[in-house]
C-alpha cells in the first residue's frame, strides 16, 4: 500500500502541478470576493478530482493491466486512490480554512458558528466529489465515467448559490454548531465509506483489457 501511495504522490507532483496554481487562484479569489462561496468550494471540488485524473493516467499508461502482474489486490489499488484523495483533500480545507479565518478576523466579522458551518459545507463537498465520481470510474472507466465529474460541477455550482444565499440571511445564526458537526460528519463519512466499498466491489468485478 505505502508503494501504491508513493506512486501516486510522484504522479501527483509530475501531472497535477497546474491544480496547485488553480487552488491558489481560487483562495485568493475567495479572499477578495464578498459572499461568492463558488471561489471557496471549487478549490475543494478540485482537489476531489485528483483521484480521478490520477486513474486517468493509469489507464492511459496500462498501469492497471501491469499491476496485475504484481502482487496487489484490487481492494488496495482503489484503497490507494481514495487515501490519496482523502490527504489531498484534508489538505486543501486547512489551508482554505486558515484563509477564511484571516479573512473573516481581519474583517471584523469572525464568528466560531459560522466558521464551524462553513467548514463543514466544504468537508462535505470535497467529499461528495469523489463518493460520486470514484464508484462510476472504477466500474465503466475514466472515459464513461466523466458523465459524474460534470454532475459534480453542478452540483457544486448550485452548493454555491444556496451557500451564498444562506450566509447571507440570519439563518445560520439559528442552526447550532454541535448539531451541524454531527449530521455532516455522520453524513461525509457514510458516503465516503459507503462509496469506497463500491468502488472496491466494482471495480473487483470489472474486466481489465
Amino acid at each position: 500500500m505505502k508503494a501504491l501511495l508513493l506512486k501516486d504522490w510522484y504522479m501527483m507532483k509530475k501531472y497535477c502541478k497546474s491544480y496547485i496554481i488553480i487552488a491558489a487562484a481560487f483562495t485568493a479569489l475567495s479572499l477578495a470576493s464578498k459572499g461568492n462561496m463558488f471561489f471557496v468550494f471549487y478549490p475543494c471540488l478540485l482537489c476531489g478530482m485528483i483521484p480521478v485524473n490520477l486513474l486517468g493516467y493509469d489507464e492511459r499508461s496500462r498501469w492497471m493491466q501491469y499491476s496485475g502482474t504484481m502482487p496487489y489486490t484490487k481492494t488496495q489499488l482503489v484503497s490507494a486512490k481514495y487515501l490519496i484523495g482523502l490527504l489531498s483533500q484534508t489538505a486543501m480545507l486547512v489551508v482554505m480554512g486558515i484563509a477564511q479565518g484571516i479573512k473573516t478576523t481581519v474583517s471584523g466579522v469572525f464568528v466560531w458558528n459560522d466558521f464551524i458551518v462553513l467548514m463543514l459545507m466544504m468537508l462535505i463537498m470535497a467529499t461528495l466529489t469523489s463518493s460520486i465520481s470514484l464508484p462510476f470510474i472504477f466500474k465503466l472507466g475514466v472515459e464513461k465515467g466523466r458523465t459524474a465529474y460534470y454532475l459534480m460541477i453542478g452540483m457544486v455550482c448550485g452548493a454555491s448559490v444556496l451557500a451564498s444565499s444562506f450566509f447571507r440571511s440570519d439563518l445560520q445564526a439559528e442552526i447550532r454548531p454541535n448539531t451541524i458537526l454531527i449530521v455532516m460528519s455522520i453524513v461525509g463519512v457514510g458516503v465516503y465509506i459507503l462509496s469506497w466499498l463500491l468502488s472496491i466491489r466494482f471495480f473487483k468485478k470489472r474486466e481489465i483489457q
